[in-house]
């Protein structure tokens, strides 16, 4: 497995590309903003599928615009309602696409496989309801749920702070050497995190 990151857009929200370099497709976590950017990224893959880890408009602006037949977007059931209602998603906030249409499918707790890749969907609520950490190997996409020394907002609609502790307690009894790669910022480490995340 491989992955190219994309900060994108005015939040500078990272975009994943993730692929298995054997294979001629990928999958992208969070296409926030900037299709035209994501899809030089592609390296001409042909994108299998799109997954989210929450449904906030700087992590799903540009949706509607890579998606197509052939692209199905993930999303956790407790999220989904985001991608199409702008208050919820924070887009009629911060301007935007108003909907990205109904996802394709939602994903739940455990293992699934994109692009010849598996990949295992925690669900870690806490910045929204519907918030996911998604592992690859020893990568974790951590999207808004922890930061390198931060974690997301939980002032937000759907956010819930004593979730957010459930979560981040569940990601720091991971392998230490695992990669966090973050919804914003630079990537980190789980045994980092324990030792110098306030």
């Amino acid at each position: 497995m491989d992955y190219t990151k994309v900060a994108v857009g005015e939040m500078q929200a990272n975009a994943y590309v993730v692929f298995d370099p054997a294979r001629d497709d990928c999958f992208v976590i969070d296409p926030g903003a900037e299709p035209e950017a994501i899809r030089i990224a592609l390296g001409g893959r042909r994108l299998s599928g799109i997954l989210l880890t929450h449904g906030h408009c700087d992590h799903i602006g540009a949706v509607h615009d890579l998606r197509g037949p052939e692209t199905p977007v993930f999303i956790h059931a407790e999220d989904a309602q985001m991608l199409t209602n702008p208050n919820l998603s924070l887009a009629a906030m911060f301007g935007g696409r108003r909907s990205q249409g109904e996802p394709d499918f939602c994903v739940t707790e455990g293992e699934m496989e994109l692009a010849g890749i598996s990949l295992e969907v925690l669900h870690t609520p806490g910045h929204t309801r519907g918030s996911c950490c998604f592992r690859v190997l020893d990568v974790i996409f951590s999207g808004d749920t922890l930061f390198q020394r931060g974690i997301g907002r939980t002032d937000l609609p759907g956010g819930d702070e004593a979730a957010m502790r459930k979560s981040l307690a569940r990601l720091m009894a991971l392998d230490p050497g695992f990669v966090v790669c973050p919804g914003h910022g630079s990537r980190t480490f789980i045994g980092d995190e324990r030792k110098h995340n306030p």
